[in-house]
C-alpha cells in the first residue's frame, strides 16, 4: 500500500453535505472524493501554469503578434464567415 498523510480542511455544512451525498452516489469514501479533487485541481492548475509560462517564454523570445496582424486575421476570419452565410 502506497504512503499517504492525512491533512485536514474546513468547509462550509452545504458544501460538505454535497461531498457527503457525490461520496455515497458513488459508493466511495468521502476521502477518496476529497484526495481526487485534490489531485484534478492540482494537476488542471499546474498545467494552466505551465501554459502561461510557455507565452511569458514565447514573449521573451520576440515571438509575437503585432495588433495589426492581429486585426487583420480576425477581419479576414470574419469576412470569410460573412460570406458562408
Amino acid at each position: 500500500m502506497s504512503k499517504t498523510t492525512v491533512i485536514t480542511a474546513r468547509l462550509e455544512p452545504e458544501l460538505l453535505a454535497k461531498l457527503d451525498a457525490l461520496a455515497s452516489e458513488i459508493d466511495r469514501s468521502r476521502a477518496w472524493v476529497v484526495a481526487k479533487a485534490v489531485q484534478r485541481y492540482v494537476e488542471e492548475e499546474l498545467e494552466y501554469r505551465a501554459f502561461i509560462q510557455a507565452g511569458i517564454d514565447s514573449a521573451d523570445r520576440g515571438e509575437l503578434v503585432s495588433q495589426e496582424d492581429m486585426e487583420a486575421w480576425f477581419e479576414a476570419r470574419h469576412r470569410q464567415a460573412a460570406a458562408a452565410e
